[in-house]
């Protein structure tokens, strides 16, 4: 394994390249305070990714049969945790990214703003980006992604490695709110987020995904 340094800077979107994108609550507050906040963030996610115009407030947490006929982006991975969101898009139509992330945010910010009585931006600016435009990187980005909510149960695992790997293990199959679940093969309405094929085929079978991270966790330890 190795270490993947990756700098933030300031890019264009093209179609068929990909991208880390991720933001966090304006001054790190929380953006997603209960279970209802997640799931309609992942509602968004597959509801806004269309060249159709929709109406925000129609949109439910069980609308993922929705036939949204062109898509903007193509989404490989996410993670939301409390106060921050992580995306792995491939851009599908021309200023697609841009214009999903638009979306997304400003419906997001709708719903919880008006859910929380406030006003004023939600997240810090605009959102930050980096071109994954090496494989290394891009295969990379899959597992960094996935062990976010590592940090929820132990904030300290990157420096002080995890002794306890199967119940870390069991606590990131056992998040609905990373696309995680569905790398493992596990079936549910929020699968149909993710556009899979249009990314390299890193692993196969849910047994290469599942290597990969053991091989991720167990390499920090081996670190300390």
């Amino acid at each position: 394994m190795y270490n993947v340094i990756m700098a933030v800077r300031k890019i264009s979107f093209a179609p068929g390249e990909f991208y880390h994108l991720y933001n966090r609550g304006n001054s790190k507050q929380v953006i997603f305070q209960d279970t209802q906040d997640y799931n309609r963030f992942l509602a968004l996610l597959y509801a806004v990714n269309t060249t159709q115009n929709i109406i925000f407030r129609l949109v439910s947490d069980e609308m993922y049969k929705f036939n949204r006929n062109q898509l903007l982006v193509s989404i490989g991975a996410y993670c939301l945790m409390p106060n921050h969101f992580h995306l792995v898009l491939g851009e599908t139509s021309e200023n697609g990214i841009s214009k999903f992330m638009q979306k997304l945010t400003t419906a997001y910010s709708m719903y919880y703003n008006k859910k929380y009585i406030r006003t004023g931006g939600l997240f810090e600016g605009k959102f930050k980006s980096e071109h994954l435009d090496e494989d290394r990187y891009l295969k990379y980005i899959f597992s960094y992604n996935h062990l976010n909510p590592v940090k929820l149960i132990d904030k300290n695992w990157k420096i002080d490695g995890i002794k306890n790997k199967p119940k870390i293990l069991d606590f990131l199959e056992s998040y609905n709110y990373s696309s995680y679940q569905d790398y493992l093969g596990i079936k549910r309405p929020e699968s149909t987020i993710l556009n899979i094929e249009a990314f390299p085929d890193y692993f196969p079978t849910e047994e290469d995904f599942t290597k990969e991270i053991f091989e991720w966790i167990s390499f920090k330890e081996e670190l300390n």
